[in-house]
């Protein structure tokens, strides 16, 4: 698999940031060291094997060995394993499937909830602080932005709904409509039917 080596370097880099430059996340690290974690996502061909140390996070597209623990989900899923609330409910639903021992991704689900998120702070020895700052503010601002004008469309389709809900006729509006249209149906047979009679004389 081609992408494999690519794929596994841009998740494996910012994990290893994430979770390893905090000296406070140090005791829940050490819980994982030495275990094996599998994931199967459906989007992937081949699952992506996390192998923790105390110094780091090994990502790998191949593994020979065993895992101590396997999950299968949706790559749409990963995101809420960031709230250890969310791992009960979603194995519950069947979203999220864990085979083994279960301990290794309540562990790994506490680590992720453990550790901030910030986009600048990832950026910031790249691009520098500055721009890092920029950078994050913009695309918060995008989101925010695209947000707000979903919620307006929402909100003006909601509005058109119920106008036209207003001017569509009532339940017996429908009926008498319905009366009136088999009453004409019947006068314009009737004198169709007088037409032919009138047509058939010499």
């Amino acid at each position: 698999m081609l992408l494999t080596p690519l794929l596994t370097a841009a998740i494996e880099t910012p994990l290893n940031y994430l979770l390893f430059r905090d000296r406070s996340m140090k005791s829940a690290r050490t819980r994982l060291a030495g275990k094996v974690l599998r994931v199967e996502l459906q989007e992937l061909s081949a699952p992506l094997t996390f192998v923790f140390s105390e110094q780091k996070i090994d990502v790998l597209g191949q593994w020979d060995g065993a895992a101590d623990c396997t999950v299968i989900t949706r790559l749409s899923v990963l995101h809420k394993l960031r709230d250890r609330q969310q791992l009960s409910p979603l194995m519950r639903s069947g979203e999220l499937v864990v085979e083994g021992d279960i301990s290794v991704v309540q562990q790994w689900t506490a680590l992720l909830d453990m550790a901030e998120w910030d986009p600048a702070e990832f950026l910031a020895p790249y691009v520098g602080d500055i721009a890092a700052q920029g950078l994050t503010q913009a695309v918060q601002g995008s989101l925010r932005f695209l947000q707000k004008g979903l919620k307006h469309q929402q909100s003006y389709v909601a509005q058109a709904l119920t106008e036209e809900w207003k001017m569509a006729p009532g339940p017996l509006e429908v009926v008498w409509f319905s009366d009136e249209v088999s009453a004409l149906a019947r006068e314009l047979d009737a004198l169709d039917k007088r037409i032919e009679k009138l047509e058939g004389k010499p």
